[in-house]
């Protein structure tokens, strides 16, 4: 495998969810989601496929549950984030894309972090961890303001990994 990137947006406050769903509607990070992930392998917990409801057309789902017996229609089930990794090693790029306990364990393996960074604190029950400058560097970034689609400021951002 080339390349190991976590995708996610998160608020102010490093909140990702609540209830096992996201805390806003914003248009255009689904597209971008969308624009960076088609054609690739997306690697997800178990909550987050759930939450989805579906396997994402045009991507590889690939879903890491505790569950032995556990079968999805249009994803592949395995029972650990190793495993995950292993699946995609002839893959160009692998996408983490949640939940907290995935985003957990797969921070240390990335290269890269495509980051939508929300300017609003939200009340939550699952948080990205925290990103150390010493670790990583911005190495693009985008700023946006709300318009009649998408009700907060954002800001889409890739990190590397110095």
């Amino acid at each position: 495998m080339h390349q190991t990137t976590i995708v996610v947006a998160i608020a102010e406050n490093n909140a990702i969810g609540k209830n096992n769903q996201l805390l806003w509607h914003l248009p255009a990070d689904l597209k971008h989601f969308k624009n960076i992930t088609s054609g690739h392998a997306i690697i997800m917990g178990r909550k987050t496929y759930g939450s989805i409801g579906k396997p994402l057309p045009n991507r590889r789902n690939i879903v890491i549950t505790r569950q032995t017996d556990l079968n999805l229609d249009g994803a592949e089930v395995v029972n650990s984030l190793d495993e995950a990794l292993k699946l995609c090693q002839n893959e160009e790029k692998a996408f983490i894309i949640g939940g907290a306990e995935i985003y957990r364990q797969a921070i240390s393996l990335c290269d890269k972090i495509e980051l939508t960074r929300v300017h609003q604190e939200f009340d939550a029950d699952a948080f990205f961890p925290e990103l150390d400058n010493e670790t990583w560097v911005e190495i693009w970034k985008e700023d946006h303001l709300p318009d009649e689609k998408n009700k907060f400021a954002y800001t889409f951002s890739t990190l590397e990994r110095r």
